[in-house]
């Protein structure tokens, strides 16, 4: 990442700089209004090295850190990136060309500024219904609430989004409630007394249950003296039981409803994984522990963070429906009607975001409810997703 913050910085300051030689110090501005415009573009790019000061050089990322690095990085995406478009724009000789960069500049700003302030605070509950013949008799019509990546640490108002979300998921009446992982950003205190009290609201007759992602694994902890890696981890899971949540960690139990059951078989991020979390495939991964002694004609519905797990869950012969988060769907997303839509995350990942069907087992990919990197999401609305399953062909 550092060679990003680099290029972006050394990019913006060398267009800056041509751009005001050229153009802006011999233009009939007034020294006023000129030593204005000059103050506001250095104060922004400045921006990009204040992110990576923060980022890097900052002893250790704390809520306050984390959530100040999230604002300057929209604060340079909202300046300097209209900037970059209404320069473009003057590099046409006529009007109208300046005229449409000075357009798209105000429209790119007013898009950063709803997706900050109206779309991540847009939380929406998307149905899904999934069909199989291998479901016992006494699951049908049983309703998953399932929800992911909730990165409480970048919540702008942690309780009174998350007590809107768990009042919207008891609304729905579930029989089973699923969390995905990245319940935290960074550290355990993210869930303090207030937000478990909340989440600890969450029940269903089949129960509440969860898995690990990348972020609950304390991996971006930088002061690891103050707290390691396991002892966060450890502390995380606990909180979560005392929740009335049960953590799967690599591991299968089974549902019973009337005379049937179903095996239930949650997968914890590997923090070995760490940098194969955003790489389109993975290294092998032996899963034997999870599907130890399960039956394959047994329906199976797995829990993971990462969606490109699903390769590895159906080649060992499980995932009748497999559920994943992470992806966020990069927090940028163009729905079109009822289609997947277009995001950048399908440069990353060959899955990405909703329902997918390979060889007649199904995997969801919930699009989350935190924002991380930036504190919006543009048209990747927070996603909570029901899914009702369906015994039949």
């Amino acid at each position: 990442m550092t060679w990003m913050f680099l290029f972006l910085s050394a990019l913006t300051i060398a267009v800056d700089a041509f751009v005001w030689k050229k153009y802006l110090r011999t233009a009939p501005l007034g020294i006023t209004l000129r030593s204005l415009l000059m103050l506001l573009i250095v104060l922004s790019d400045l921006l990009m090295p204040l992110s990576f000061a923060i980022l890097r050089l900052i002893p250790d990322n704390t809520t306050a850190v984390v959530r100040s690095w999230g604002l300057v990085n929209l604060l340079f995406l909202c300046t300097v990136l209209p900037r970059m478009i209404v320069y473009a724009g003057y590099l046409g000789r006529r009007r109208i060309w300046r005229r449409l960069g000075w357009g798209i500049a105000l429209g790119t700003i007013a898009l950063f500024l709803w997706g900050a302030l109206v779309c991540r605070n847009r939380l929406r509950v998307e149905e899904v219904t999934i069909t199989s013949d291998r479901l016992p008799a006494a699951f049908d019509g049983v309703r998953i609430a399932f929800f992911s990546d909730l990165h409480i640490g970048v919540l702008e108002r942690p309780e009174t989004e998350i007590a809107r979300l768990v009042d919207t998921i008891r609304s729905l009446r579930p029989d089973l409630i699923l969390f995905g992982g990245d319940l935290i950003n960074i550290r355990y205190t993210e869930l303090d007394p207030a937000v478990s009290a909340l989440l600890g609201r969450l029940d269903a007759p089949l129960g509440v249950y969860s898995v690990i992602g990348n972020h609950d694994t304390g991996v971006y902890i930088k002061d690891s003296l103050a707290l390691d890696r396991e002892t966060n981890l450890s502390r995380l899971i606990r909180r979560q039981e005392e929740m009335g949540w049960r953590v799967l960690n690599d591991e299968t139990i089974y549902l019973k409803r009337g005379g049937d059951s179903i095996s239930f078989s949650g997968i914890s991020f590997d923090a070995a994984l760490r940098n194969y979390r955003h790489a389109t495939d993975l290294p092998d991964i032996d899963l034997g522990s999870v599907y130890e002694s399960v039956p394959r004609e047994s329906y199976n519905l797995t829990l993971c963070h990462i969606p490109q797990l699903w390769s590895h869950i159906t080649a060992a012969g499980y995932g009748d429906l497999t559920l994943a988060g992470h992806v966020h769907s990069m927090q940028m997303k163009l729905r079109l009607g009822h289609t997947r839509g277009v995001s950048p995350a399908r440069l990353l990942y060959k899955q990405w975001s909703g329902l997918y069907y390979r060889d007649g087992r199904a995997l969801y990919i919930n699009d989350g409810i935190g924002a991380v990197g930036i504190p919006a999401r543009l048209g990747a609305a927070p996603e909570i997703t029901l899914i009702t399953l369906r015994r039949g062909e």
